[in-house]
Order: C-alpha cells, then structure tokens, then sequence
C-alpha cells in the first residue's frame, strides 16, 4: 500500500529550462551554447548540487577556465531563481494528494542556498511533510544513498513509497531499492498519467 509520495522539484513542480530563459531573453545562439556547456554542463554545477562547493568558489573555478567573463558567470548565477516557476498544473496535485491522506516528501538536487530563496516563495511547500535535497546531505540523485537519507530521517518503509521524477535514471534507482516510480519525463500536465499509475499500485 502506498502511503507516502515522494517528489523532484526540478522540471516536475519547478520549471527550470536555462536554454529557454536565455533564448527568451535574446542570448545569441553562440553565447547560449557557451552558458549551456561552461556552467550548467560543468562539474561545478554537480558540485554544487553536491553541496562540496561555494557558489563563489563554483564561479571562480568556471571563470578560471570559461572564455565567459566573470561577471557574465555570476550574472547567470545570480538568476537563477529567475529561471525558475512553479508548474502549475502539476503543482495543483499536492492538495489533493494530501487530503487524500497521503504523505508528501521532496528529494531533489539542489544547492542550499537556491533551495532557501525558493521554499520561502513558493506556499506549495506547505503541503510537505518534509524532504531532502542534495546540497544539505552531501549525496545526490541517482546515488541509492540520497534515498536512503530521506527513508531513515522520517522512518518511511521503500514499498509505501511512490517517487516521481523528470529523470528515467533516477526512477529506476528508487525502483531498485524498493520503491514504485513514475517518470514525467519533463511534462508540464501529469495529473491523469500520474493518477493512473499511482492507482495501479
């Protein structure tokens, strides 16, 4: 019986889509390209996700390497809470859900310091039982470990717990330990494809 549902936030309840941000806003296809590879393709980003490095320290070390300018890489930093949305559509599951009785947890990669700014803006997160995210315990998805941080914090059993994430990868972890799991492979809309294999187990 599934008593507990387990949330990504990034591209399931928060839209982030860097390359749309840059895009909308009139980057020229070359400097996006470079943006894409330099920062949010580069092992400092991992890092931070990681919780191992500083935002400072995480621009600092693309600088010294990215024919980016400093400035043009903490810019990009500096909004990322800009990028970021709720997706409503999927957001507007979580009610239901928990007046369904069910729990509700998040387990996302996520630096600390972003992770603060976005649970004080979105009222979503009332609905949360509570959750985990990748910069705070020093693993991340898909690491079996981040899964088993979020079971032994709040004492949840694998087979009572439903995870759902953008990322195939990271479901079939979730499925390995133990878990039912269903990817949204990014949509925007889940509800009747979530609802249905939600209802399957």
């Amino acid at each position: 019986m599934i008593r507990n549902i387990i949330f990504d936030l990034g591209n399931v309840l928060i839209s982030f889509r860097p390359e749309e941000y840059l895009l909308k806003n009139n980057y020229p296809e070359a400097k996006r390209k470079i943006i894409h590879s330099d920062i949010f393709g580069s092992i400092e980003w991992l890092l931070l996700d990681n919780g191992e490095i500083s935002t400072g320290k995480a621009i600092d070390r693309i600088a010294g390497k990215s024919s980016l300018r400093r400035e043009e890489i903490a810019l990009i930093f500096n909004k990322r809470t800009k990028i970021m949305s709720p997706i409503a559509e999927n957001v507007k599951l979580l009610p239901g859900l928990k007046k369904g009785g069910y729990r509700l947890y998040y387990l996302s990669n996520f630096p600390v310091d972003i992770f603060d700014e976005v649970k004080k803006s979105y009222s979503f997160f009332k609905y949360f039982d509570g959750g985990i995210i990748s910069g705070a315990v020093h693993y991340s998805k898909p690491d079996p470990e981040i899964f088993n941080v979020l079971h032994h914090k709040y004492g949840l059993l694998a087979k009572e717990c439903f995870f759902i994430d953008d990322i195939e990868k990271n479901v079939i972890v979730a499925k390995s330990i133990g878990m039912k799991g269903f990817c949204t492979s990014g949509s925007t809309n889940i509800s009747d494809e979530f609802l249905k294999s939600l209802k399957w187990h």
